[in-house]
């Protein structure tokens, strides 16, 4: 890690000789790129890629929607087995 004087130094040095501190011309170009979830959902985010297709998104995901919860709560595979053969 260079320390804060030298930093300034080489910046300066840059500077004087007209060379840029980045490269140009070597990053991707950027996009606003509109994301299509498989759900029919899209939104729109900022990516190198201008067109993004996805399988889930966050108003599918059952992380997002809860709907996990309803299998919890409907009983585990015991529970089914139980039910189906009326072992209860």
């Amino acid at each position: 890690m260079l320390s804060q004087t030298a930093t300034k130094f080489f910046i300066s040095l840059f500077l004087e000789r007209g060379d840029p501190p980045v490269k140009e011309a070597i990053h991707p170009k950027y996009y606003q790129a509109t994301v299509t979830c498989a759900c029919g959902n899209t939104f729109t985010t900022g990516s190198t890629k201008p067109e993004i297709k996805v399988e889930v998104c966050s108003k599918c995901h059952p992380f997002y929607t809860g709907s996990k919860r309803l299998f919890m709560e409907q009983g585990g595979r015991v529970d089914k087995f139980k039910k189906k053969y009326g072992l209860e």
